[in-house]
């Protein structure tokens, strides 16, 4: 069975939801003593963030159950988790800013912020543990493994930027783990939390991993290709700052000659000169590799629509492939 969602219906359910899940992070952390712990951890889940993730949780119990009522702490728990490691990305990357205000270690300091992160980590696990039902331990697993797996993400980036040869299958081993594991884990928490099947609960996690894994090849090409600035980046700005890229990596591969050593530099001296962006997408262009990467988004995008068709609630089904067409910048 089909039902039809529009993009404007699942705009409307988005909107829904976002207020629904940030008027319950309102009343996280209303404990006052000592300020300096709970006041940074109200402050960083003030901002703006999308919320994709406990969104997908939401949307994942209603696919396996037909409703999202009992997990909404299991999406404050995956959005909590989330927060914490933006709190210790962005101390590791002396990051000064996020979503236009100063990052949490530069509002208060870096042992503050490190201690508010340890302390959304155990609220995350203390919500997930309040959640409705009775498969709490699946839960705590599924977030201590999201957990441990972002870590090994974040070693493998840090070991990423010192590699002179880092292949493809490095870099898709760290987005996986970096980028992906929590999306996935966000739809299998909604899952169980929906109490799904072990069937059931490995399409959501295939959905997951495969539109994590496209999401940020996406990102990735859109950095080169939206030139215009609809990307909300600077143009080419990967190419400047040195960023280990799927299309630089995978370029490295394909060229020989003049065309190969500029690529290599580019990794080398940690970056190149804004002037040579036109230069590099010009080798993009012709080792074919910008047409190759948007084959890549769009076939690892439609492998996980597929995996959506073992899900039950067809109205829950077609939300979350609604919303992957839209993460995703697709028509439907």
């Amino acid at each position: 069975m089909s039902i039809l969602i529009t993009q404007e219906l699942v705009d409307q359910k988005y909107r829904l939801y976002h207020e629904r899940i940030n008027a319950a992070l309102n009343t996280c952390f209303s404990t006052q003593k000592p300020d300096t712990l709970y006041e940074p951890a109200r402050y960083i889940l003030e901002g703006k963030g999308k919320r994709i993730r406990p969104f997908l949780t939401l949307l994942g119990s209603e696919a396996v159950s037909g409703s999202s009522e009992n997990a909404l702490n299991v999406a404050l728990a995956v959005e909590i988790l989330h927060n914490f490691t933006l709190i210790h990305d962005d101390i590791m990357d002396q990051a000064e800013l996020r979503h236009g205000r100063p990052t949490v270690h530069r509002e208060w300091n870096v042992n503050t912020a490190i201690l508010t992160g340890d302390v959304m980590i155990a609220f995350a696990y203390e919500l997930a543990l309040r959640a409705e039902g009775t498969r709490h331990k699946e839960l705590i697993h599924i977030l201590n493994h999201a957990n441990i797996t972002i870590c090994e993400g974040q070693a493998l980036d840090m070991e990423l930027e010192k590699k002179w040869d880092a292949t493809i299958d490095d870099y898709l081993d760290m987005i996986a783990k970096k980028t992906g594991r929590l999306i996935s884990a966000a739809l299998e928490a909604g899952g169980v939390a929906g109490n799904g099947t072990p069937l059931q609960l490995q399409s959501l996690v295939t959905f997951g991993d495969k539109i994590g894994r496209a999401f940020q090849i996406q990102d990735d090409y859109l950095d080169i290709m939206a030139a215009d600035g609809k990307s909300g980046k600077m143009a080419g700005g990967d190419i400047i700052n040195g960023k280990k890229t799927y299309l630089l990596l995978r370029s490295l591969e394909l060229t020989t000659g003049r065309d190969h050593e500029l690529l290599q530099s580019i990794i080398t001296n940690k970056g190149t000169s804004p002037e040579k962006v036109a230069e590099v997408k010009a080798i993009f262009e012709r080792c074919g590799i910008l047409e190759e990467t948007a084959d890549l988004i769009n076939r690892t995008t439609e492998e996980a629509l597929d995996a959506l068709d073992a899900l039950p609630y067809p109205e829950g089904r077609e939300y979350l492939r609604g919303y992957a067409n839209i993460l995703m910048k697709r028509d439907f």
